[in-house]
């Protein structure tokens, strides 16, 4: 599912994750420190620090003060926690209107449940995959407005990660599984992404396999949403034109066809089982 954002939208976000990443990486290189030694200290891996470094990866608080205390920043990385959350804030609502209502149920969902046939839904996607997604657009997109919607992206999947967690149900196409965007390395670290996500208590993922003779989904993906509160709600997407659907009899149409489609694809444990052999084949 795509989430771009306005041209200039989060351009004060981002400025501030790469000054932060830049002030990191002083400090690290400033210790003697490698990327992978400072993420074994810290509890985090060398992929991750390497993203916040860059600027790629927001910076959440706790590491912001567990790196102050290591390298002895003298708060300088503490102080700027409240700055970050304000950024993302900004950057959360800097999609453009036709996308704009969606990201605000999608913040206060109780639950979420995707069908994707073409992609591996956003909030499950790993940076390099989804910065993959929309290098590849056309038109072309600059390098500057890929990192925006990357961005964009990762901060929408802190929901997944706060308390209390929607419930996110994911029944993906064995074919997206298979199709390697971005290369054999970059859908090899998105399947194992996939792996770990759907260990999480509030994930469940699930494959339809290529040999369901009765696919209850070929009308193409769709969005499941329940906001806090809220009546449930259907959200389309395709070729860059998206569909909010509130009118209740649309939405039980399509909640009875996911449910049709959860019951053809794979249980969760044989889904993993799946993903899990087409890691070792790569």
């Amino acid at each position: 599912m795509a989430d771009p954002m306005d041209e200039d939208a989060g351009d004060g976000a981002v400025d501030l994750f790469r000054a932060l990443g830049r002030q990191i990486k002083l400090l690290r290189e400033r210790a003697g420190l490698t990327q992978r030694e400072l993420g074994d200290r810290l509890g985090y891996g060398e992929n991750l620090i390497s993203s916040v470094e860059r600027g790629r990866r927001v910076a959440q608080p706790e590491l912001l003060d567990a790196v102050d205390e290591l390298l002895d920043a003298g708060g300088l990385l503490s102080a700027a926690k409240e700055d970050v959350e304000r950024a993302k804030a900004k950057a959360r609502v800097k999609h453009p209107a036709w996308f704009r209502d969606y990201a605000g149920l999608e913040r206060e969902a109780d639950a979420i449940s995707f069908f994707s046939t073409v992609t591996v839904p956003g909030l499950l996607q790993t940076e390099e995959y989804a910065r993959v997604t929309f290098a590849v657009r056309r038109p072309l997109l600059d390098g500057e407005t890929i990192e925006q919607r990357v961005t964009a992206r990762l901060v929408r999947q802190e929901i997944l990660t706060r308390w209390p967690s929607p419930l996110v149900t994911a029944v993906i196409d064995e074919s997206v599984l298979r199709r390697a965007i971005g290369g054999q390395e970059s859908q090899r670290g998105q399947l194992k992404h996939l792996l770990k996500m759907s260990r999480l208590r509030c994930i469940t993922v699930q494959v339809l396999p290529l040999a369901c003779e009765e696919n209850a989904g070929v009308d193409g993906p769709f969005t499941l949403l329940t906001p806090n509160g809220k009546p449930q709600v259907g959200y389309l997407e395709v070729q860059g034109i998206s569909r909010l659907i509130t009118e209740q009899a649309e939405v039980r149409m399509l909640a009875e066809r996911y449910g049709s489609i959860r019951g053809q694809a794979l249980t969760p444990s044989d889904s993993a089982a799946l993903i899990d052999r087409l890691l070792g084949e790569r």
